[in-house]
């Protein structure tokens, strides 16, 4: 018997809240509910770290599924991760998301002045890929299904 029911969401501590809620909304993802803050046992309790005060927001995605929180620390104060890491380093390496016209989502997100990582690339006739840094370094993977 499987333990996982499902896919609930993906959690990403950034420094500026705005600026990539606002990242991802430029994306498609809609804002679930309002913005709130956690505090109290529970956070203490399940993130290891007490007197912990954290604000968050969720966002969904077009289709309606997996969602992600992004949460910035109130206190105590966020760890700097490297904005530069590549995909060798460990850790969550990218979040990926389709999309229907890959050149068309760099274009808009270059417009933001957000850029590739490397170029665009094709997988055996069937999908377009590009890898973005958005802000605060994360690497967003992008891909239109071609095939």
């Amino acid at each position: 018997m499987s333990t996982v029911r499902r896919f609930d969401h993906v959690g990403i501590t950034v420094a500026d809240l705005g600026a990539m809620t606002a990242f991802f909304v430029g994306l498609g993802f809609e804002v679930e509910g309002e913005r709130m803050f956690m505090e109290g046992e529970f956070l203490d309790t399940v993130i290891g770290i007490p007197d912990s005060r954290t604000q968050i927001v969720m966002l969904r995605p077009p289709d309606g599924g997996t969602r992600l929180e992004l949460s910035t620390f109130v206190r105590p104060d966020h760890q700097p991760g490297s904005p530069s890491a590549m995909a060798t380093e460990l850790g969550l390496r990218n979040v990926a998301f389709e999309v229907d016209d890959l050149q068309a989502a760099i274009d808009r997100l270059a417009a933001d002045g957000y850029g590739l990582v490397g170029g665009i690339g094709e997988y055996e006739q069937l999908w377009r890929m590009a890898y973005v840094r958005g802000p605060e370094g994360i690497i967003v993977s992008l891909a239109e299904r071609i095939g």
